[in-house]
């Protein structure tokens, strides 16, 4: 699979759907309530399990090409783009200005991890 996708493509398309799952795993109960702690915390773990079942491969492929802090950045980014679908989509919580400010300060804080400073 790796040879048909690029190394430095591969971890970011398993971060995403890693992401997915972990965002579900999180979040998703939120819509259910009324459903038992202890049931949400299971069904929760239930689908994390398929998190780690991409997340893991990702940063190990990863570490390949990019170091630790890159693979962290990249997978925080991707976290607050796929919340953000999430929240809006699925919870009905539409992201605000302030939000997008906040992603914004995030985003540059990525440039400076990625950047070359010589």
């Amino acid at each position: 699979m790796s040879q048909l996708i690029p190394p430095s493509v591969l971890p970011i398309l398993l971060l995403f759907a890693s992401n997915v799952f972990m965002t579900f795993a999180w979040y998703g109960h939120l819509k259910y309530k009324s459903t038992a702690l202890p049931v949400a915390i299971m069904a929760s773990w239930g689908i994390a399990f398929f998190e780690y079942w991409l997340a893991v491969p990702a940063n190990r492929w990863g570490s390949e090409v990019y170091s630790a802090a890159q693979l962290k950045t990249i997978q925080e980014v991707i976290t607050l783009i796929v919340f953000a679908g999430f929240s809006a989509l699925y919870l009905k919580e539409p992201i605000s200005w302030n939000h997008g400010v906040g992603f914004a300060l995030i985003a540059l804080g990525a440039f400076f991890i990625f950047h070359k400073w010589s």
